[in-house]
């Protein structure tokens, strides 16, 4: 997953700043941190302070003052006003916004035996206070008032749609449903919540459960030495001195299948991984079975054909059918290049007397066998020019070039973990912007991919000042050695430059109310701005400030930056098959009108066979361990949106490169009309407002050399 929220919908328009005190916080023995606002600099939470007993006694806090807080609306004798109904529920809920924010941030990025316990507690109770709310018939009769008069009140533009949004989340998490139903709709939720925490802590177990064991360093040929001493350090930190440990997080599962000569051991990490979750202790197919039951049942209840319907309404897609209809206009295109890349791969081995046919275990090794052929493009010389905290300088230097921005670090700053950096950002006169975190390290503790969220949202308060945010991203790059610096992929630094143009738009947001801040925005609309500044990471001029060699500081040689734009398309067959495969196949089950006992490997094949997917390709994600769709439902029905996204931003980075990347009314367009504005307007509005015009799928084509 590549951008995560912290609230659910229910709650999504009910979060604020402030303190209230109530009998809980009275009886608190110790001052819990969460009761009251931080007394940090920057109200960053104060990690080293917070004991594991203040979650669980703040949630049960946090939902009395909540209580409270949304009586007090309801309960008014007044009728209904902008800012006696939707300001206050923009602003309640301070100290439930607290404890969520960081729980959810230490469960997923530091998670520990007594944090997996308690989120079987509390995310139950958070997930029952949303439906308490969501179905307030009280409160809902408030906002249908608002809404029936929205167009006669001379409302401005953000806060018509604050009062449109709330009552289609209203109706959608049940508010029109019967007494009756509504019970129904609860027990569903509940369970959705307890089964998306069964899915995650099966995927997590099963990952880290699975190793392979290397007694010969010869079987190690062909892996970069930084991949060879982090196995080393994971054999020794086991106890297996003298070994080599190799495990299925991406820093070392990726390099095998790219770069090992032993095809056993590219076969052995391939099967483990495409096998995860899918078996055992850990199988998640069962857990998956109930979750589209129960998805399926939840979207009846509520008046849709499918959850599909549901999920995909509220979006700028609309349908599923307009979503498919864009995946295969990319398909078609995408599996012709995969074809021609097999081709190549095939070539290869048939020359060197391989006597076998490519298959899935072999793709990532010989696209790098091709790509060397072609390109002389070795990217383990490349890493050597991209350590961590030299790409960091790049993105850095991207924000400031584009928006007068500027990071600090703050090395005294509260963290969740020791690997981290914390920035203060400023603007170009020197104001306070936001906090950045990054914890860019992978470990066990941690769940696979990357992502960006928040520990404090921006909104303007009641006395017209800026309140501003704590931004962060994680991501899971190979640990620094004894002697080496972690050394970033290709594809690691674009997942670096997307998850920091994720913390761009929540850095930069200026909404002025909370529920539409930063990444509060549609689904299909929120990857625009990750996905636009990836395009910056290998563009010459970024390249020279920050790609320096490792040990001699050596800028990288511009027959290198040649040969990295030259490879730039270089395997988008396959990387755009296995993607779009991936959200088609989340499309098939989101169009399911029943899931009984269904058998996940045959309708796996079936979605493949009907699309005609190469053999040699697999989904980028299979069922079990498809986090995006199935460990929350963020994604669900929902996958697409990256491609969407890229329709954007292939077509917004042209206008860049027409007039300059870093052309200053370009780059103020694109932060006055995208990253500060949040979702306080229509999306295509606000696309069309930088561009000029509607996207056009064939930016997308060009974009990965497809057309």
């Amino acid at each position: 997953m590549r951008q995560k929220k912290v609230l659910t919908l229910a709650l999504a328009a009910v979060i604020a700043a402030g303190s209230l005190t109530t009998p809980t916080m009275q009886a608190a023995r110790r001052a819990n941190p969460f009761l009251n606002d931080y007394k940090t600099k920057f109200e960053i939470p104060p990690f080293d302070k917070i004991q594991y007993a203040d979650y669980l006694e703040a949630v049960n806090a946090g939902i009395e003052q909540h209580n409270k807080e949304i009586a007090a609306i309801t309960d008014n004798p007044a009728e209904p006003t902008f800012e006696n109904t939707m300001l206050a529920l923009d602003k309640s809920g301070a100290i439930l916004e607290r404890v969520m924010y960081v729980f959810s941030t230490l469960e997923e990025a530091n998670s520990t035996p007594e944090l997996v316990e308690l989120a079987e507690k509390i995310y139950p109770l958070y997930s029952a206070h949303g439906n308490e709310i969501s179905m307030n018939d009280k409160l809902f009769a408030r906002v249908k008032k608002l809404y029936e008069n929205r167009d006669k009140a001379g409302y401005t533009t953000a806060q018509k749609r604050i009062i449109e949004e709330s009552y289609k989340s209203f109706a959608r998490n049940g508010a029109l449903l019967p007494a009756d139903k509504k019970e129904q709709l609860k027990a569903l939720n509940l369970k959705l919540s307890e089964l998306y925490l069964k899915f995650n802590k099966n995927l997590l177990n099963a990952t880290n459960a699975f190793s392979i064991v290397v007694d010969d360093k010869s079987e190690l040929s062909g892996l970069p030495e930084s991949v060879v001493a982090v196995a080393a350090e994971e054999a020794k930190s086991r106890g297996l001195e003298g070994k080599w440990v190799l495990t299925l997080h991406a820093p070392c599962r990726l390099p095998v299948l790219q770069y090992a000569d032993s095809r056993q051991l590219r076969k052995k990490m391939y099967e483990g991984y495409t096998s995860l979750a899918f078996s055992g202790e850990y199988d998640n197919q069962p857990v998956i079975n109930e979750i589209l039951r129960t998805r399926i049942a939840k979207a009846n209840l509520l008046g849709y054909h499918t959850y599909g319907d549901y999920m995909t309404e509220r979006v700028m897609a609309k349908t599923v059918k307009a979503a498919e209809d864009l995946l295969l206009q990319i398909w078609k295109p995408a599996v012709a290049r995969a074809k021609e890349e097999i081709a190549e791969m095939q070539a290869i081995v048939n020359r060197n007397g391989g006597g076998f046919k490519i298959a899935a275990y072999d793709y990532y090794y010989y696209l790098e066998k091709v790509r060397q052929e072609k390109y002389a493009l070795d990217e383990d010389v490349v890493r050597q020019y991209f350590p961590v905290d030299n790409v960091r300088e790049g993105i850095f230097y991207m924000a400031g070039k584009l928006y007068g921005v500027s990071f600090t670090e703050i090395k005294d700053a509260p963290r969740w973990h020791k690997d981290m950096k914390v920035y203060e950002v400023k603007d170009a006169d020197g104001k306070h912007v936001a906090v950045f975190m990054c914890d860019y390290f992978s470990r066990a503790e941690k769940r696979q991919g990357a992502w960006m969220s928040e520990l404090k949202a921006s909104f303007i308060d009641d006395n017209g000042k800026a309140v501003r945010p704590i931004i962060y991203n994680v991501c899971n790059f190979s640990k620094p050695t004894a002697d080496t610096p972690s050394l970033l992929s290709i594809d690691d630094v674009e997942t670096m430059f997307h998850e920091f143009g994720h913390a761009l738009h929540g850095m930069l947001s200026r909404a002025k109310y909370k529920s539409q801040s930063g990444t509060n925005v549609d689904r299909d609309f929120v990857e625009l701005p990750s996905q636009i500044h990836e395009h910056w990471a290998f563009e010459p001029e970024v390249l020279r400030v920050y790609a320096r060699h490792y040990k001699t500081g050596e800028v990288i040689p511009e027959e290198l930056v040649k040969k990295i734009q030259e490879a730039a398309n270089h395997g988008q067959g396959f990387s755009t098959t296995e993607l779009v495969g991936a959200a088609l196949l989340d499309l098939q089950y989101a169009k399911l009108t029943s899931a009984d006992n269904l058998n996940i490997p045959s309708f796996e094949l079936g979605v493949a066979r009907t699309l005609n997917m190469p053999e040699e390709i697999q989904f980028r994600y299979r069922s079990t361990y498809f986090k995006h769709i199935f460990g929350s439902d963020g994604y669900a029905s929902g996958y697409y949106t990256y491609l969407w996204a890229e329709v954007l931003d292939s077509d917004g980075f042209e206008l860049f490169k027409e007039r300059g990347i870093f052309d200053p009314e370009t780059a103020k367009s694109f932060k006055t009309n995208v990253l500060e504005m949040g979702g306080s307007d229509d999306p295509m509005e606000l696309y069309k407002r930088f561009r000029g015009h509607a996207p056009e799928v064939d930016a997308l084509l060009r974009n990965r050399g497809l057309k």
